[in-house]
């Protein structure tokens, strides 16, 4: 129905008005419009929480698109563990939420004497078949790109990986309309040798998986 702020969305469940928590800042101004179709989760523990949903997912001409920023990661982690993920096979232990420099980062893979430090970014829009990140500034993120680079610049891996919750994307590429900063920083990082992927999902009101590596268009 609308969108008082960024975390929060009135939807319409059974002909009553419900409060649901966003888990996503970004503006997703093409996908929580009026009338949109969208699927809530009700909340694991409320404790002090003023809404009792989550809302998860929405359907987007035909698309259903996962708006949980929070899932990246654990989708990224599974990923790993399945063999999905070619990229980031050889290492045996997975450390999440590790400071870097003056950041936390999503995780850091390790093994065989090496380091892999790896931030994912939630992905959620898409136009004429290309995936768009960011869909908002984000000061942010372009911190998490240059701590990436400083492990790269003391002798480690590094990569951030673009998570796309949605079908229908053939490319992801840097929106330099909503923050030129961020795609600046970016190619910055990739100069300076940080790895950047991008992974296509699969997403049912079941389950979210990521499905294959989708090429990036810098």
């Amino acid at each position: 129905m609308e969108r008082p702020n960024r975390f929060v969305a009135v939807v319409e469940r059974l002909g009553a008005r419900e409060l649901a928590h966003v888990p996503n800042s970004g503006r997703m101004s093409e996908l929580l419009v009026p009338g949109a179709k969208v699927f809530i989760t009700p909340a694991a523990v409320l404790g002090g929480r003023k809404t009792r949903y989550d809302l998860t997912l929405v359907e987007h001409r035909g698309v259903l698109v996962s708006v949980d920023s929070r899932l990246p990661p654990r989708l990224l982690v599974e990923g790993i563990e399945r063999g999905r993920v070619m990229e980031f096979e050889g290492f045996d232990r997975v450390d999440t939420e590790v400071r870097l420099g003056d950041s936390r980062i999503d995780m850091l893979l390790s093994g065989a004497g090496s380091r892999l430090y790896v931030e994912t970014k939630s992905v959620n829009k898409v136009v004429d078949g290309s995936a768009l990140f960011p869909d908002a500034a984000t000061a942010r993120g372009a911190k998490h790109l240059r701590s990436l680079l400083a492990a790269v610049e003391s002798g480690h891996r590094a990569a951030v990986a673009f998570v796309i919750q949605r079908a229908a994307a053939a490319r992801l590429v840097p929106d330099e309309k909503s923050d030129p900063l961020f795609c600046e920083t970016l190619r910055l990082a990739v100069k300076g040798g940080v790895e950047v992927l991008a992974y296509g999902c699969t997403v049912t009101r079941e389950e979210i998986a990521i499905r294959s590596r989708t090429p990036v268009v810098l």
